[in-house]
């Protein structure tokens, strides 16, 4: 990883959604998986992610959404948060509820950090199978007007 920004490293709190997507972006599918592989990074990273995703979050484009969705990062061990919306907020929790998600949306560590960090396509991800959607699609492809996602 000689020319990419070492992400063990980084201090998150100094890290911009579009610094960390252009970090993101300069990594490849081995190195991520690298990362991965180290179990203190894979979490420090995930956990930042989701860490995030209420300062990201839209309320103006969740109106009177009531939904629960559910993100698995599938590895070793598969990682699940859930995402609550409900009266123009949203409360990120990590773990698996008891509750029925109205969407679950399961990918891989690399295809789930090139998703969050706006450097790949949901649709294309979803067509090639890199991204998996269980339960109400619409609501899945809708998520773009729910969270501010970063540009590379």
């Amino acid at each position: 990883m000689a020319d990419s920004p070492n992400i063990r490293d980084l201090d998150f709190a100094n890290v911009t959604p579009k610094e960390f997507a252009q970090i993101v972006k300069k990594l490849s599918k081995k190195e991520i998986a690298e990362l991965a592989a180290d179990p203190e990074v894979r979490q420090r990273v995930i956990s930042e992610v989701f860490g995030r995703m209420e300062s990201q979050f839209k309320p103006e484009g969740a109106g009177s959404l009531k939904a629960l969705i559910r993100w698995e990062v599938l590895g070793d061990p598969v990682v699940t948060w859930e995402t609550a919306i409900a009266d123009g907020q949203v409360k990120v929790t990590e773990g698996r509820s008891d509750a029925d998600p109205r969407v679950t949306l399961s990918a891989a560590d690399a295809d789930f950090l090139k998703l969050v960090s706006g450097n790949g396509s949901p649709v294309a991800m979803f067509m090639t199978r890199k991204l998996k959607v269980a339960g109400d699609i619409g609501l899945a492809s809708a998520l773009p007007k729910l969270f501010d996602i970063p540009k590379a």
